[in-house]
Formats: C-alpha cells, sequence, structure tokens
C-alpha cells in the first residue's frame, strides 16, 4: 500500500489539526459564545483558602515559592503557571489578612514575584499590608528553608519548576508544622516526590489548568476542554491502530509511515 504521509508531513498536518481546534474553542466557543467548560474539582485548589486561613488563626505567615526554573529554558511555562497562582495566594492572604513571604532562587523571576504580590494586595485594597521585604532573593534553598523554620510558617506553597530543592523546602515545612502544598508539571521528575511529601499537590497538567479553575473564564475553560478533545483523538488512533495491529491489519501503519 502507498504510503499517504511521511513522518515530517504526519507531524504538520497534525500541529495543524492541533492549532484549528485550540483556535475555535477559544475564539467560537470561549470568546464569542461565552460557553463556560465544566473543570472538575481540584482539591488542591480549595485545600489553599484552608491554608491561608489556618495562618491566620495560627497569626503565622504563609511561604510561597514559584519554582526555580528560569525563564529563559524549557521550564519557563511552569515558571509562568506557579507565578499566576502565587498571584491567587496572595490575593488570598491579602483578602484575609495573612502575611506572605515569598523567596525567589532566580534572578530574572524575582521582580516579577515581587510586583504580582503588590499587585495583588493593590487589587484588594490593601496597599499598606504590602510588606517588599518579605518578597526575598534567596539562591540557596538552604537559606530558604532556614527562614521557612526561623519564622514557623503555617503554610508552605512550591509551585512551578523544581529539581532536588523541593524535598528540602518540604521538609522544612513539615518540621515548621506547615501545610504543604505542591505542584509541578514535569510528571517523571518532580511529582512522585511531591506527591508522597506534600500534603495536596497539583499534578501534571492540573498546574496549567489551575488558572482556568480559579477565574472560570470561558475563553480558558475552551482552551482546556479543545485540549480534552485533542487527547481523545489520539486516544481514540491508539485504540483503532491497536485493534487492527491485533487482527493483522496494518492500516494505519501503511498509511501514515512509521
Amino acid at each position: 500500500m502507498i504510503k499517504l504521509a511521511s513522518g515530517r508531513e504526519v507531524i504538520l498536518v497534525g500541529t495543524a489539526l492541533i492549532l484549528v481546534i485550540l483556535l475555535y474553542m477559544m475564539i467560537i466557543q470561549g470568546e464569542k459564545r461565552k460557553k463556560l467548560y465544566p473543570i472538575r474539582r481540584l482539591p488542591a485548589m480549595d485545600a489553599m483558602e484552608e491554608a491561608v486561613g489556618r495562618a491566620v488563626e495560627m497569626q503565622r505567615p504563609i511561604h510561597y515559592v514559584p519554582g526555580t526554573g528560569a525563564l529563559n529554558r524549557l521550564e519557563a511555562t511552569s515558571t509562568l503557571a506557579g507565578l499566576t497562582l502565587l498571584s491567587y495566594v496572595a490575593g488570598l492572604a491579602a483578602k484575609t489578612g495573612a502575611r506572605i513571604i515569598t523567596t525567589c532562587q532566580v534572578a530574572d523571576v524575582y521582580p516579577l514575584t515581587i510586583e504580582i504580590v503588590r499587585q495583588a494586595f493593590q487589587v484588594e485594597g490593601q496597599t499598606d499590608m504590602f510588606r517588599e521585604e518579605d518578597c526575598l532573593f534567596m539562591p540557596q534553598e538552604k537559606s530558604a528553608a532556614g527562614l521557612i523554620q526561623r519564622e514557623r510558617v503555617a503554610a508552605n506553597f512550591l509551585i512551578g519548576a523544581f529539581w532536588h530543592e523541593s524535598l528540602v523546602l518540604i521538609e522544612a515545612g513539615a518540621r515548621a508544622g506547615a501545610m504543604n502544598i505542591g505542584g509541578a508539571a514535569y510528571t517523571l521528575g518532580q511529582i512522585p516526590f511531591l506527591v508522597s511529601c506534600c500534603d495536596y499537590c497539583l499534578v501534571g497538567e492540573e498546574v496549567y489548568a489551575a488558572s482556568a479553575y480559579i477565574t472560570k473564564d470561558p475563553s480558558e475553560t475552551s482552551v482546556i476542554a479543545g485540549q480534552d478533545y485533542i487527547k481523545l483523538i489520539g486516544l481514540g488512533f491508539i485504540i483503532l491502530g491497536t485493534l487492527l495491529s491485533t487482527m493483522g491489519l496494518t492500516v494505519l501503519y501503511d498509511l501514515f509511515g512509521a
């Protein structure tokens, strides 16, 4: 049988199809029709309010670190997701009067951390409560771990791109008696450690879906739904190819050319 396409052509067509689906969902379903797709409950997101409220009751601060990844590397998307959730947590702190301490290990992320927290307090009308001295640049995770224990934080948030330092920060939070809430998109690297050590955890793509979960914006929820449709299409091809191969038919293999 003649092959329908080579490997590169299949990638090109698949990429174009993905873009069409995402643009349709975002522009037509989200912006024009304002259709709000439901997003399943994320326990880690619900626990954030509980953690901040716990800190207020205990009169102890909360600590947030938006990962240790730079903005000019592959982990930039995870870092941006961590900064998005920092805005949400800082907003909760401003509403409830909790003190929030942020530590950052990356120079180009540090100014963003300050401005995100400042803006969150401004939005809530609590500008006078913002303390820039609580937004700290700490290149070494051991320094942040020491701070967590000295301040006896009540909640410890670690959301973004992490490596070995995540365990150091989580252990420091546990020693301080804090509620640890983590999140990472790199499933093979840090997810096993975060899931086993944190009280709550955002796993994989939940980190990216968290923004839509918070805002309930039709455009964002439509993009999430579009991604699910793309996964279903891919899963359908996998199942179909498996069944055909089991019956000794190599139709898909011949069409697309592995």
